[in-house]
């Protein structure tokens, strides 16, 4: 009998644990689900107005100025981004709410000025930030608020990119590379889902996010193909960054002053978009990857984008760095993958999931990130692709707090940060 009591009360107790997380995990993904649904709209009209009045990107630096001093009036001048959510998850530290506000605003700034970043980055801080303040009002431990703080980061990337699974699995995966935080898969799917579902209402993701047509099925030739690409795609990325780490080092070295840095960085971006011609890459860029995808080749394009997206986040303006390396793989993946012998909007598809694998350390989410883009047609190459530039891109990464605990060679604990 007390065998059976212990075994009904341990499977009572795991069914008030589901039930609980259940509804905490909706709630995550309502609200913040509805938080990315507000800041997408905001970098799309961001994007829209400074499309229709280009003369806009003059007011750059004065925008760059505006937001370091919207910073250090809140106190969060010394703000590391979305490293302190990856530090939040794995070592529980706090998280400030103000972060969520600041980043909604500062990153719409740095779109609507021709700043050149991302949205999905600061989507983990934007999430990471309102569930871990959801976390405290429901007086949970400390184990509990990690699990919270990574709900955030599904749901806001979910909401924002259309991409539930990726997301969810990207929130267990970056944080430190080797061991997956499982406890946290069911709380992260629900908000992932539940902040879908939350944008699809308001016409969000209705439809799949790249059209490839040209993609190729499983054989020994492709197979050479797709693991050269990956070799050049993890290169590509240690490259990328190096540069996103060493200029901001830079810019405080010659321009200690955090206002004087941040507009000179508006400037410096400035001065390239004239002498480009045109905006192709201020913003993220999504609408050139699609161009690039249907056929456009831009060979210089992935190297300016690195650059534009270095000299913007690296003086200070705010926004995420994924699309920026999603934008770089397409660029290089459409340029170089044909020289390979590999079909054109294929070999750029290739080029993001590899590279975004390379930078983030993450093969899974890169696996599944090609598959809720692209579709299931060509997802073993995919996989080859990203699990060669994952191998061969060392212990860089884009993060500076993700903690890489095995060797990509040998099975081997290292357990160091990303460089």
């Amino acid at each position: 009998m007390s065998q059976l009591w212990e075994r009904t009360r341990s499977s009572l107790t795991y069914g008030l644990i589901f039930i609980r997380w259940l509804l905490y995990s909706c709630i995550i993904g309502v609200i913040v689900g509805l938080v990315a649904v507000a800041f997408h709209l905001g970098i799309d009209t961001a994007a829209e107005v400074r499309a229709e009045h280009p003369q806009i990107i003059w007011l750059l630096p004065l925008g760059g100025a505006a937001i370091v001093l919207l910073y250090r009036v809140c106190g969060m001048e010394k703000d590391r981004g979305t490293n302190l959510v990856l530090a939040a998850v794995r070592d529980a530290e706090r998280l400030k709410l103000r972060t969520a506000p600041l980043i909604f605003l500062s990153t719409i700034l740095t779109h609507l000025l021709g700043g050149s970043a991302g949205r999905e980055g600061a989507a983990l801080q934007l999430g990471g930030s309102i569930s871990a303040a959801i976390g405290k009002k429901l007086r949970l431990n400390e184990r509990d608020e990690r699990t919270v703080v990574m709900c955030g980061m599904a749901a806001a990337f979910s909401a924002l990119f259309g991409t539930p699974l990726t997301a969810a699995l990207f929130a267990m995966e970056v944080v430190t590379v080797g061991r997956m935080y499982y406890a946290a898969m069911v709380p992260c799917l629900l908000s992932a889902f539940t902040g879908l579902l939350v944008a699809q209402g308001f016409g969000l993701h209705l439809t799949p996010g790249y059209r490839i047509h040209d993609a190729l099925s499983l054989a020994p030739l492709p197979m050479l193909q797709a693991t050269a690409l990956g070799m050049l795609c993890a290169v590509l990325s240690i490259f990328f960054c190096v540069v996103m780490h060493r200029v901001p080092k830079l810019y405080a070295k010659y321009l200690p002053n955090p206002i004087l840095r941040v507009m000179a960085g508006g400037v410096l971006v400035l001065v390239l978009t004239l002498l480009v011609g045109d905006q192709t890459y201020n913003g993220a860029g999504d609408a050139v990857i699609r161009r690039l995808l249907a056929g456009d080749t831009i060979p210089e394009a992935f190297l300016l984008k690195i650059i534009f997206t270095a000299l913007t986040l690296g003086a200070g303006f705010r926004g995420g760095e994924i699309v920026p390396v999603l934008f770089t793989g397409c660029a290089f993946g459409t340029w170089v993958g044909p020289m390979l012998g590999l079909p054109h909007g294929f070999s750029g598809a290739l080029g993001m999931a590899a590279l975004f694998c390379g930078a983030t350390n993450c093969p899974l989410s890169s696996i599944l990130l090609a598959l809720e883009l692209f579709g299931s047609q060509g997802l073993p190459l995919y996989a080859l692709c990203c699990g060669v530039s994952y191998m061969l891109s060392g212990y860089y990464g884009l993060y500076s707090e993700q903690k890489i605990i095995y060797s990509k060679l040998t099975l081997e604990w290292v357990d160091k940060k990303a460089n």
